[in-house]
């Protein structure tokens, strides 16, 4: 069985990070999956994913949504990413992780936007 992916025009500039305690494990603390299209410095499409930050991945839809149509800039990126996660509920032992996926956020957006995609 197998099934066929449509092209897309964000997923020219993509990536996927992942962040590891150690290089030996395989788990993500947090992981980003990102694809941009950005025209004239601004972001015209965006897919955000989030994982190993909650019971299960999620697409990051608010942080979509503002980050269309906005500059593709780190100021917004950051935006996005507070925003993102402002209901977050983190327990006892997982807090960091929402800075965590914060910043995992900017990076991915960061290295997509700006390099094509090398973090």
């Amino acid at each position: 069985m197998a099934i066929d992916i449509p092209p897309s025009p964000a997923a020219r500039r993509s990536l996927y990070l992942k962040v590891r305690d150690r290089q030996s494990y395989e788990f993500a603390l947090a992981s980003v999956a990102v694809a941009v299209r950005i025209e004239d410095d601004t972001v015209a499409e965006v897919r955000l994913a989030l994982g190993g930050v909650a019971t299960k991945p999620w697409r990051a839809r608010r942080a979509e949504e503002l980050l269309s149509g906005r500059p593709a800039q780190t100021d917004g990126f950051a935006r996005a990413a507070r925003e993102e996660l402002a209901l977050a509920v983190p327990r006892r032992h997982n807090a960091f992780k929402v800075e965590l996926a914060q910043r995992a956020m900017i990076r991915a957006l960061e290295s997509a936007a700006m390099t094509g995609g090398t973090p």
